[in-house]
């Protein structure tokens, strides 16, 4: 049967600078079936789902449902339902959690102040506190966009929670169904891409060890895509792995053709040149949509500038 997975698979086509964009994840669970448009189409109350999602808008916060893994039957509304927020920049990452009986009070949140990284919002609304446990990896699963999320992911996701990941959740939306299966790993906010579990577990040791595995990863969500892309680069150019080392501080020119500058916490500096190009021959960007050439980020230079006082000559 040809996917959209298998056509990305067969034509090689990268992982780097595709992750969905977002400071801020909010997560609701949310049991049971889920529509294309799951915080509109679920069991959750829609009218609540769009005053949740205009009230998110424009400020850095992606919202997404959230479920264990494993058969989705209706049993009515949870008695109490989890919720994390996760910021994912550098410098200010952090991963909460709360409960609540009423989804409506996610309403209360000052959803401005969780885009740029305060926690206090969320709990003071909800009673967060800094989550204990290890990280979240979220399998995107959802059919209703994609049968490649649901054919592959679902597996991936049932997998991890049986062989005792206590953070596997399965999620509606990640972006990039031709990657399937897709994970997001929080607190840090790296995706990938074509996700095994035996690699989703190494991600998984990783991030208790505070370090970014690169391979098959298609960036931070931090990020916008062409940071994303670059910063991938510089981490494989230094051979540097520790989560919180790199960050994104500029970004200049415009579409088609980037600069990028990517800055390590011990001074070093970088300016990578990222192009976006199309993917080619033409491939269906998800099962069922018209062959099309779907934009990649490629590397065109990755330099490491060297500080002014160290240029000067003798």
């Amino acid at each position: 049967m040809s996917t959209c997975t298998t056509a990305s698979l067969h034509l090689d086509e990268p992982l780097a600078g595709t992750a969905a964009t977002a400071r801020t994840w909010l997560l609701l669970e949310q049991p049971g079936p889920w529509g294309a448009k799951a915080l509109t189409s679920s069991h959750l109350d829609p009218a609540l789902g769009r005053a949740l999602e205009a009230a998110a808008a424009g400020t850095g916060v992606r919202i997404a449902l959230i479920r264990r893994p494993g058969r989705h039957a209706d049993f009515g509304p949870p008695a109490e339902r989890q919720v994390y927020a996760a910021h994912t920049t550098p410098g200010n990452v952090w991963l909460h959690n709360a409960t609540t009986c009423d989804p409506e009070q996610l309403l209360n949140l000052d959803f401005t102040a969780l885009g740029v990284g305060d926690h206090h919002t969320f709990d003071a609304a909800l009673g967060g506190r800094p989550h204990t446990g290890g990280p979240l990896a979220l399998v995107c699963t959802n059919g209703k966009r994609d049968r490649c999320c649901a054919l592959l992911g679902r597996p991936l996701a049932a997998e991890l929670a049986a062989s005792g990941v206590d953070g596997a959740w399965e999620v509606t939306h990640l972006g990039g169904h031709r990657f399937s299966p897709t994970l997001l790993v929080l607190p840090y906010g790296y995706a990938y891409g074509r996700a095994e579990a035996h690699a989703v577990k190494e991600i998984l040791q990783g991030v208790q060890e505070g370090r970014v595995v690169t391979e098959g990863c298609r960036g931070n969500s931090a990020w916008e895509r062409p940071g994303q892309a670059a910063e991938l680069a510089v981490r494989t150019a230094a051979r540097e792995y520790a989560a919180n080392a790199l960050s994104v501080v500029r970004t200049d020119g415009e579409a088609p053709r980037w600069e990028v500058t990517v800055a390590h916490t011990d001074g070093r500096v970088w300016r990578v040149v990222v192009a976006r190009g199309a993917s080619l021959p033409p491939r269906p960007e998800s099962c069922g949509s018209a062959l099309g050439s779907p934009a990649r980020m490629d590397v065109v230079a990755v330099r490491e500038l060297i500080p002014a006082a160290l240029a000067l000559p003798c």
